[in-house]
């Protein structure tokens, strides 16, 4: 399955899924506490969101200040955007999944995950992605005795 059908299938699906809730619980505690519900969930998520986010900004301007790459950091500003997203939108399971993303533990735990996944070049002497999550990556350090090999263009104009 390739992005756009996945992402066609994802825009079906979570409607489905924001329906079927809606009638469940709105059957279960009556539509004006469902509605009622939906608008506590998205206020007390975007003060989530501010503090959390506010959090996450500090410590990736101290990981740039100590000379690291805030890989970390930024995934999961990525993640509580998304969260913020995700609380606007009504809906049950949406604001489940916004408020895993804006709880510390789990944000940390998926933006390591998605870390592993992504490559990031880093530019000078920032360390690379793997250093930031606290492993090195030796296959990518070139050996003592191998020479360093830099490319580039060159252009004689002495002749």
């Amino acid at each position: 399955m390739n992005l756009s059908h996945g992402l066609l299938l994802l825009f079906i699906l979570v409607p489905v899924v924001e329906i079927y809730f809606f009638i469940l619980v709105g059957g279960m505690i009556g539509v004006l506490p469902t509605l009622l519900f939906i608008v506590v969930t998205a206020v007390i998520g975007t003060k989530l969101l501010k503090a959390q986010g506010t959090l996450t900004l500090q410590r990736a301007q101290l990981m740039m200040q100590q000379g690291q790459a805030p890989t970390e950091p930024l995934l999961e500003g990525i993640l509580i955007i998304a969260s913020g997203f995700l609380l606007v939108t009504p809906g049950f399971f949406t604001d489940s999944i916004g408020f895993l993303f804006l709880f510390p533990m789990p944000r940390r735990f998926i933006a390591r995950w998605l870390g592993h996944r992504i490559q990031v070049q880093a530019m000078g002497d920032v360390p690379n992605q793997d250093e930031t999550f606290g492993r090195r990556d030796r296959r990518k350090q070139p050996k003592p005795h191998q020479p360093v090999i830099i490319e580039g263009e060159y252009k004689r104009e002495d002749d």
